[in-house]
């Protein structure tokens, strides 16, 4: 049986849901974009009239309409049933939090056709947590992608025990098909490949600003200068957002709240979520 995905559905249109939806757009698929109120679809309208912008100046292919094209064809929707009536896949990227998750495959395997397949973009949670809550195990697994689609063009693809393998080699495909080098996980891992390695530097950093070893400034410019990189950790988590981090440090251990409260007093609590904001550890011009 071949498994035909041509109409997607991505879950959620904050920054990286909207990049999902927008490289999908881009390269020619029918996609629908999600979210739970007319101010974030509002909200995810100027996210993609941004990308395009990107799109026509870093992308090859993206001048010629193009990249106009891909954002005023994406469909926005607030009805979730509406969203997922008629997709062959539905990407989530809802907030990394379990029971949002859990919630939202209990609502979604009630409305989305027998044949969807789901995937979570979740970056840290493990695709089993919520298998049981989407009604199809064997259609579930996990897409991850880096942000900054269009660059760090990475797609971690995950399955459980229970995913079919054909299922597993569509979502494999499709990958591919967006312009995504797929990254192939043989069982299931907390953080996927990419954030088992970045986590744990992250982290790292936080914990030598919070506890006043060296300014994110002096920690960033020993990263880059040592290790040849282009960006240093809080650079990074200015790309990520520090919404992200904070949801998954705010659940984590004793130390990981600590770090989750040092955030949130000195950045989130702010204003200071990152470049989307226009300031996170650094500012950014608008």
């Amino acid at each position: 049986m071949t498994i035909d995905i041509r109409k997607v559905t991505v879950l959620g249109t904050g920054v990286l849901g909207s990049q999902i939806a927008f490289q999908t757009a881009f390269s020619g698929f029918e996609v629908t974009a999600y979210d739970i109120n007319d101010e974030a679809l509002n909200a995810a309208r100027e996210r993609f009239v941004k990308l395009s912008e990107i799109y026509k100046t870093q992308v090859a292919g993206g001048g010629d309409g193009k990249a106009e094209k891909a954002a005023a064809g994406i469909t926005l929707r607030s009805d979730l049933e509406q969203a997922v009536a008629d997709a062959d896949l539905v990407i989530e990227a809802v907030p990394e939090v379990l029971s949002i998750k859990q919630d939202t495959y209990t609502k979604l395997g009630k409305f989305a056709p027998e044949r969807t397949i789901f995937a979570t973009n979740s970056s840290t949670l493990l695709p089993s947590a919520m298998a049981e809550f989407t009604g199809r195990p064997d259609r579930f697994l996990a897409l991850h992608f880096a942000n900054q689609v269009w660059q760090f063009n990475t797609a971690e693809v995950m399955g459980t025990p229970e995913t079919d393998p054909k299922v597993y080699q569509a979502v494999v495909d499709f990958a591919g098909a967006i312009g995504m080098v797929p990254i192939e996980l043989r069982k299931e891992k907390a953080g996927y490949v990419l954030n088992s390695l970045l986590v744990p530097l992250l982290n790292a950093a936080m914990g030598l600003s919070s506890g006043g070893y060296a300014e994110p400034d002096a920690v960033d410019k020993t990263w880059r200068i040592a290790t040849g990189a282009p960006l240093g950790p809080f650079q990074i988590l200015d790309v990520i957002g520090l919404t992200t981090p904070y949801n998954i440090l705010v659940n984590g251990d004793d130390s990981a709240k600590q770090l989750a409260k040092w955030l949130q007093d000195n950045y989130i609590s702010q204003g200071k979520l990152g470049i989307a904001s226009g300031e996170g550890f650094y500012k950014y011009a608008s």
